[in-house]
C-alpha cells in the first residue's frame, strides 16, 4: 500500500511560493527561538520566511547594485532550481541522475573549445576547482611547489596548505598583475595565473603558460570573456594551460554553487584525482562525492540565450564598467586606479576619507579593497540591469558633500 504524504505532493501549492516571490509581505512575527515541536505547515512557513529570505536579501538586480562579483540570475535558472530540488539527483550515482550526467557532458562539450580544454567536471565553486587542479598537478606531474601572484585568490594558498605544498608568492604591480621580473625558474612548479583578480580584475601575463611543469589559470571571474568576440582576445594563450577554473555563478549568471574545472589532458588529470568504491558503478572524480545537477541550469541558460545572448550581456556589463571609469576619470575629485580590463573599476576620492564616502553610498553600490595599504572603492560589473548614470550621479554627490 502506497503511503500518502502531502509534504511530498504540493498539489498546486507551489503557486503560493511564486506569489510570495512577486509580492513579499511585511514581517508578521519573529522566527521561533527553539525548534517547533509541531510544524507550522508549509504555507504558513512560506509566509513567515518570505519577509526574511526575500525581503532581507541583497537585490543583485537593483539599478545601483555594482559592488560584488555576484550577478542576478535569469529566471529560467529559478525554474531549473525548482526542478533540481524536486528530483534531488546525485551525479555520484548514475542511476539517480542519467540526464544530469548527460547535461554536464553537453555543457562541457559546448564550453571547453573556448578554452582549449578537453575534459573536466563541475564543482561547487572555484575554490574547489582550484584545489582540484593543483591536486592533479601534484599527483600527475609531481610538482614540488605552487607559485602565484600576491594578488591571487586566497583559495590558492588554501589549496597549497591542504596539499602540503610550499607556496611562493610573487609580487604584483599596483594594478594587480604578476611581476614577471620577480618570477624566476618555475620548471618544478605549478604556476597559477589569474584571469581577473578579485580586487582589480587584472589579468596575469598568459604568455608565461608553458614555463612551469603545470600551469593553472584561475579564470573564475574573467573566463567567460572567452565567449565574447569583443573580449575573447584578453585571454589569448589560455588554451595552452594545463587546467582552467571558471565560476559559472559569476559572469555566466548561474545560481550558487556552480563552477567548472577543465583539463587539457583529462586522462592524465583524472588518473590522479579518481577514487572507486564497492558501492560505486563509476569512479568518483575530484574532491566532492555527492553533488547536484548544477549543469542543468547552465545548460538551460545556454539553450535559452545562446552563446550570443551570453556574450551580449557580458559585453553590456563590460561597457558599463568602461562608461563608469571614463566618467570618474573626468572628475577632478576622483582618482582612478586604471581603466578596467575585466569590468572591475577601482577608484577613490582625492580629498575625502574613502570609508566615510563608502558609508554615505547606498548598500550594494560599491565595495572596498586595500591596495598597498591604502583603501579604495571598488565596483564590479556583474549586473546587466545597473543604471550607470544613477551610480555616477550618486558618487559625485557623495564626493562633493
Amino acid at each position: 500500500m502506497t503511503h500518502q504524504d502531502p509534504s511530498f505532493a504540493p498539489n498546486g501549492k507551489l503557486e503560493d511560493a511564486i506569489s510570495l516571490l512577486r509580492h513579499t509581505p511585511e514581517k508578521k512575527s519573529d522566527l521561533p527561538r527553539e525548534c517547533p515541536e509541531s510544524g507550522l505547515g508549509e504555507l504558513a512557513t512560506l509566509e513567515l520566511l518570505s519577509p526574511y529570505v526575500i525581503g532581507e536579501a541583497a537585490k543583485l538586480d537593483a539599478p545601483e547594485a555594482f559592488a560584488n562579483m555576484d550577478p542576478p540570475t535569469p529566471w529560467i535558472t529559478w525554474a531549473i532550481a525548482l526542478w533540481n530540488a524536486r528530483l534531488n539527483q546525485n551525479l555520484l550515482h548514475p542511476a539517480t541522475a542519467p540526464f544530469a550526467i548527460k547535461a554536464e557532458q553537453r555543457v562541457f562539450d559546448w564550453l571547453m573549445p573556448f578554452f582549449g580544454m578537453h575534459g573536466g567536471h563541475m564543482c561547487s565553486g572555484s575554490t574547489l576547482a582550484n584545489l582540484t587542479a593543483i591536486w592533479a598537478a601534484r599527483d600527475s606531474k609531481d610538482v614540488q611547489r605552487v607559485v602565484a601572484s600576491q594578488a591571487a585568490h586566497l583559495s590558492i594558498q588554501k589549496a597549497a596548505r591542504m596539499l602540503r605544498l610550499p607556496i611562493e608568492v610573487v609580487p604584483a604591480s599596483k594594478q594587480g598583475q604578476l611581476d614577471t621580473s620577480q618570477l624566476g625558474d618555475v620548471s618544478d612548479a605549478c604556476l597559477v595565473l589569474t584571469a581577473g583578480t578579485t580586487a582589480t580584475g587584472e589579468i596575469d601575463p598568459l604568455e608565461l603558460i608553458g614555463q612551469a611543469r603545470w600551469t593553472h589559470v584561475d579564470a573564475a571571474w574573467g573566463g567567460p570573456l572567452r565567449l565574447s568576440s569583443t573580449h575573447f582576445h584578453k585571454l589569448a594563450g589560455i588554451e595552452g594551460a594545463d587546467s582552467v577554473a571558471v565560476s559559472a555563478h559569476k559572469l555566466l549568471m548561474q545560481p550558487k554553487d556552480s563552477a567548472l574545472v577543465m583539463f587539457r589532458d583529462p586522462e592524465l588529470a583524472n588518473s590522479a584525482i579518481s577514487f572507486g568504491g564497492g558501492y560505486l558503478t563509476t569512479p568518483n572524480i575530484g574532491v566532492q562525492g555527492s553533488r547536484g545537477a548544477a549543469a542543468i541550469s547552465l545548460l538551460a541558460t545556454l539553450l535559452a540565450l545562446g552563446r550570443a545572448g551570453i556574450a551580449e550581456r557580458i559585453d553590456r556589463v563590460m561597457e558599463m564598467a568602461n562608461q563608469l571609469a571614463e566618467k570618474l576619470r573626468a572628475d577632478e575629485n576622483i582618482e582612478l586606479l586604471a581603466m578596467p580590463k575585466t569590468g572591475v573599476t577601482v577608484f577613490r576620492p582625492r580629498n575625502f576619507d574613502t570609508d566615510g564616502i563608502h558609508a554615505k553610498l547606498p548598500s550594494g553600490m560599491f565595495s572596498t579593497c586595500v591596495i598597498e595599504d591604502e583603501r579604495w572603492l571598488r565596483s564590479v560589473a556583474a549586473n546587466p540591469l545597473a543604471d550607470i548614470d544613477l551610480i555616477v550621479t550618486t558618487i559625485k554627490e557623495a564626493v562633493r558633500g
